[in-house]
């Protein structure tokens, strides 16, 4: 299986496909941190990860040895943000879904928390959600409105004395059919302002519908998201969200923490086709030594080193306070494409054991399609790097 899996010996001088030394950046003891967690997610978990992808299911007995490692301290006040991207960077390298679910809890619902919780809110989850021992979902997307949700959205939250009471129904939510705590976005009838509400699964008239038959990131649990007069405590509401303003931070971020994806892809890619190059024999030798072979291999971690310094620069940018919206959606664009080229290249160069699972580069090719489209699709990322390049927005 090791074999198939692209497993086997490596053979070459920059066994961690890092041309430009990027770790030299970091402190002696965030190297180590780094060399330590990609260990964890080698041996962890991509062995795991092609047989729960085949399946559609979820690994929870990973989930104690994931929290072990530590990952919360991947946020910004823990570490630094080049470290926290090279982190997540790599966990994607082993496994998208994985990397997938945990930016989904820790990125979006376990930070909204911290940042725009109560102090109670904060003392009563925290605690839980950064042991994995509850899972959190974000419920933004609905079925009709998506690129456009901070202007149609349709989830309604109507107060009602000491309560509120959510109506409306959310689309292709992460971690949605197995989450503890979903954080719904809705409109308050009242202000008309869009707001984030804690739900917890087991609330009357929330239902939560898995998504079936995905061609990408099918370890992830996406699930369809019905609320029908939803009753949850006033105390549900994160206080520090008043308007859809307030949910610009964790947007900006969770594009980068996406674009950080798109470079462990394009490397999760490369590792897969290069140790098939070094194995596969063709003709008496390797397919490493043939030159078209080299040139496409070039081409890949070309791809995922211009993206790789990139998003460098979007980490020193984080660091002075500097980063804004249209950093983080070229960051997103521009890697997402880089990377579908890279993946493609990849599943060609394994020719036909290139479309099989087993060979692990179908399902990081297919996993591609995921982060090309969530945290903006390429167009709306594109029109967004417009807009700051022209002064001209294309939305109006």
């Amino acid at each position: 299986m090791g074999q198939e899996l692209g497993l086997g010996r490596e053979e070459a001088p920059y066994p961690d496909a890092d041309l430009i030394f990027v770790t030299d950046l970091l402190t002696p003891d965030e190297r180590e941190r780094l060399a330590a967690a990609r260990s964890f997610y080698q041996a962890e978990v991509r062995p795991l990860a092609v047989d729960y992808w085949n399946r559609a299911e979820f690994p929870f007995e990973l989930l104690p040895r994931l929290a072990a490692q530590n990952l919360a301290a991947t946020g910004a006040a823990a570490t630094s943000h080049l470290l926290t991207g090279l982190l997540q960077m790599e966990l994607t390298r082993a496994d998208t879904s994985i990397s997938t679910f945990y930016g989904v809890h820790h990125e979006l619902f376990a930070t909204a928390i911290d940042e725009l919780g109560s102090p109670e809110q904060r003392e009563r989850l925290l605690p839980g959600l950064l042991a994995l021992e509850k899972i959190g979902a974000f419920a933004l997307t609905e079925p009709g409105h998506g690129s456009d949700i901070s202007r149609m959205m349709e989830t309604t939250a109507t107060r009602s004395g000491d309560e509120w009471v959510l109506n409306g129904t959310k689309r292709w939510i992460g971690n949605g059919a197995m989450a503890d705590y979903v954080l719904v976005w809705a409109r308050d009838t009242a202000d008309r302002q869009i707001k984030g509400f804690i739900v917890e699964k087991e609330r009357p008239g929330f239902t939560a519908t898995p998504i079936e038959n995905k061609i990408a990131v099918r370890i992830v649990q996406n699930a369809d998201i019905t609320l029908t007069d939803v009753r949850i405590p006033f105390t549900n509401w994160l206080p520090g969200s008043r308007s859809f303003r307030d949910t610009n931070v964790l947007l900006r971020n969770s594009r980068v923490w996406v674009s950080w994806q798109a470079v462990g892809q394009q490397l999760a890619a490369f590792d897969v086709a290069r140790a098939y190059a070094l194995e596969r024999r063709q003709f008496g030798r390797p397919i490493a030594s043939f030159q078209l072979v080299q040139e496409q291999l070039s081409r890949m971690i070309g791809n995922a080193t211009l993206s790789l310094s990139l998003m460098v620069q979007l980490a020193r940018l984080q660091e002075s306070g500097r980063l804004t919206m249209d950093q983080a959606a070229l960051a997103k664009a521009a890697c997402t494409t880089r990377m579908r080229e890279t993946v493609a290249l990849g599943r060609g160069l394994l020719g036909g054991n290139g479309i099989s699972t087993g060979y692990e580069m179908a399902k990081i090719f297919a996993d591609a399609e995921a982060i090309y489209s969530y945290e903006g699709s390429y167009e709306i990322n594109a029109l967004l790097v417009g807009r700051a390049v022209t002064g001209i927005s294309a939305f109006d």
